[in-house]
């Protein structure tokens, strides 16, 4: 997984990680650090493999390290987040080795993690967009009755 390693070493992909980091520095819950990243790669990898997808580690793993990569620039200028990682992402990919296909399907995923349209899609897309949401524990979270998440968006129970 070299390429994995490439793009937690990258220096934008840094960079990017510590604005992330400063912007939610007060921030109580849902925080977009390398943590939940993480957790969003590895939920991704066993849906993948329930679900039978045949998705390459580094297509999951690429895809899930940059999904949140633009957060900051949300809290700082109101762009979303998904749109400005989809516009970091490509520059990260190809130094880390990715070509110009994988590029364009992990970009893809990363502008569309948010769009619940694609919610059941059996490819990237659509495993990225699951794994985001299923990575987050609203059924123990300490902060989850000040949440602004709809209700029927948070997740009480764990899914097996």
């Amino acid at each position: 997984m070299s390429r994995i390693d490439a793009i937690i070493r990258h220096p934008v992909f840094i960079g990017h990680m510590e604005k992330n980091e400063a912007a939610e520095q007060g921030r109580i819950f849902c925080r977009h650090d390398m943590g939940h990243l993480l957790d969003v790669a590895r939920i991704a990898m066993l849906l993948n493999l329930e679900e039978g997808l045949g998705l390459t580690k580094e297509l999951l793993y690429g895809a899930a390290l940059l999904h949140d990569i633009g957060r900051h620039e949300q809290y700082e200028s109101g762009t979303p987040h998904e749109e400005a990682g989809a516009q970091i992402a490509p520059a990260i990919l190809a130094d880390c080795g990715y070509d110009e296909k994988e590029t364009c399907v992990i970009t893809e995923a990363i502008r569309m993690h948010r769009n619940k349209a694609i919610a059941e899609c059996a490819d990237l897309k659509g495993v990225l967009y699951r794994a985001d949401k299923l990575s987050r524990p609203c059924f123990c979270c300490k902060a989850e009755s000040t949440c602004n998440w709809k209700e029927e968006k948070k997740n009480k129970h764990l899914r097996l």
